[in-house]
């Protein structure tokens, strides 16, 4: 029930790297305290991942939400998102999720699936950092039963035969697992059946008669959606949560030269941040860092600095980020859980072809020419969000719209899509993604995306206004 999102270009340094202070403490010159700032700018933005990740873990696995599971339980997501739901931005209404906080500390746990008989899905896993590590489904693994052992970064046991072994490089991990849904009729005969025989079991109770354990309360959680909890962090919190964080989940290697930085701040696996060790001026710039980064991600992507037909043109740091650790940033605030580009690509629209807003208070269509339709391997949408990226209510309940819409065609093959508030009228209703009545953005989903799609040949055509 997770996902997914804006794709991006290369990213300008929007917080770019600072000098390294030579000091372990700060003090009133104003070159050492722009570095002490700009280092810390730095350290919010690689450590956001992490931390939204685990509040986001805390969210899934917590007793008082009803659709909580244990660590290394499935929660299968049998319906679409509507305008309710508030757990993560952007989800989509493609597919059902089957969704689980691994924790890999203890022992191994072996994913089993099943046989799909050509069903696409995927099952990709995300590190605690937000990068796809590993992929399982129909494009990489195929559609037949398979079982993988997802193990730890410490564990160097024996793989039990017959199994595939996927080596996670950190103990938190997060599967958000996708199978196609193409009607509520579909989801109930084909979909839930299958999300049923979605395995997780430990190591060590493989072979027994396992019985899952039930989630437990987290009640020191605030209410709110993750970001919002991550936002409302005083700085000094944020980096402690952070530092805690590292000690099961460490840096990966190439991230040494980015910590050694930021250890001077107090800033380590198992370190201690504190704002008091300097001046007063330092501490008052690095309370302003939480709203600062929130600013400049919203910014972003409300206002890009580049558009092609009103898009968001298609970027290549997408789902795995090495050392991009702004893009990774980014990334985790507009999407968490985002896909390999190889798996799903997210061009998105804030803006028409004239480079305005779009709003409710105008209409809107799209043309796609025949055989000119998102070039997608597995199947493709239109998803319609509010300006905080969730989805929006409206009287036909549709959120999405695409290839599995029954969509009609025009006399000569091409296909026209009418984004607008109020009915575009009865012989075109079944082309209609209603919009509110303000401000919102789309997102194009496309699944398992051709080679044109990649390599940028194909471009979404623009929402030219009508009327």
């Amino acid at each position: 029930m997770r996902t997914q999102l804006f794709c991006l270009l290369a990213l300008t340094c929007l917080l770019s790297c600072g000098q390294n202070t030579n000091s372990k403490t700060a003090n009133a010159d104003n070159s050492s305290d722009t570095a002490i700032i700009q280092n810390a700018r730095d350290a919010y933005a690689f450590a956001f991942p992490l931390v939204v990740m685990d509040i986001t873990r805390r969210k899934m696995t917590d007793a008082n939400n009803k659709e909580a599971s244990a660590p290394n339980v499935f929660a299968n997501k049998s319906a679409f998102p509507d305008a309710n739901f508030r757990d993560v931005v952007r989800p989509n209404a493609d597919t059902y999720y089957s969704t689980a906080s691994l924790d890999l500390s203890a022992e191994p746990v072996i994913l089993s699936v099943p046989d799909t008989k050509g069903r696409y899905y995927m099952m990709p896993i995300l590190d605690a950092y937000s990068n796809v590590f590993v992929s399982p489904g129909s494009r990489t693994t195929g559609t037949k039963a398979h079982k993988f052992l997802i193990s730890g970064p410490g564990w160097n046991g024996t793989v039990p035969a017959g199994m595939e072994q996927i080596k996670a490089p950190t103990n938190m991990c997060w599967i958000i697992g996708r199978t196609q849904v193409n009607s509520k009729e579909d989801g109930d005969k084909v979909v839930v059946p299958l999300q049923k025989q979605y395995k997780l079991i430990p190591l060590s109770a493989f072979g027994s008669d396992y019985k899952a354990p039930r989630p437990t309360p987290d009640n020191d959680l605030p209410k709110e959606d993750p970001n919002t909890i991550v936002r409302n962090m005083p700085t000094d919190s944020f980096f402690n949560y952070f530092n805690s964080l590292m000690i099961k989940n460490p840096p990966a290697a190439a991230d040494a030269k980015a910590m050694e930085k930021f250890a001077l701040l107090g800033i380590a696996p198992g370190g201690r941040f504190t704002l008091d060790r300097f001046s007063m001026a330092t501490q008052e710039a690095l309370k302003k860092i939480p709203g600062d980064f929130f600013a400049a991600a919203k910014s972003f992507f409300e206002k890009p600095k580049q558009l092609q037909d009103g898009w968001n043109p298609l970027g290549h740091t997408i789902g795995t980020y090495g050392t991009d650790y702004q893009s990774r940033a980014f990334v985790a605030y507009g999407g968490l859980g985002a896909n390999l580009r190889e798996d799903a690509m997210y061009p998105s629209a804030a803006f028409d072809a004239n480079g305005n807003p779009l709003t409710g208070a105008s209409k809107y269509v799209i043309h796609f020419d025949k055989g000119k339709t998102p070039p997608a391997k597995a199947f493709w949408s239109l998803t319609m969000y509010d300006p905080d990226g969730y989805m929006v209510a409206n009287p036909i309940n549709r959120n999405a719209i695409g290839d599995r819409s029954n969509l009609q065609h025009n006399a000569d093959g091409s296909t026209d899509i009418y984004i607008q508030h109020d009915s575009p009228g009865k012989d075109k209703e079944n082309n209609w993604l209603p919009a509110p009545a303000g401000n919102f953005n789309i997102l194009l989903r496309v699944y398992w995306p051709k080679e044109e799609m990649l390599n940028n040949s194909w471009q979404a055509p623009p929402l030219k206004k009508i009327g």
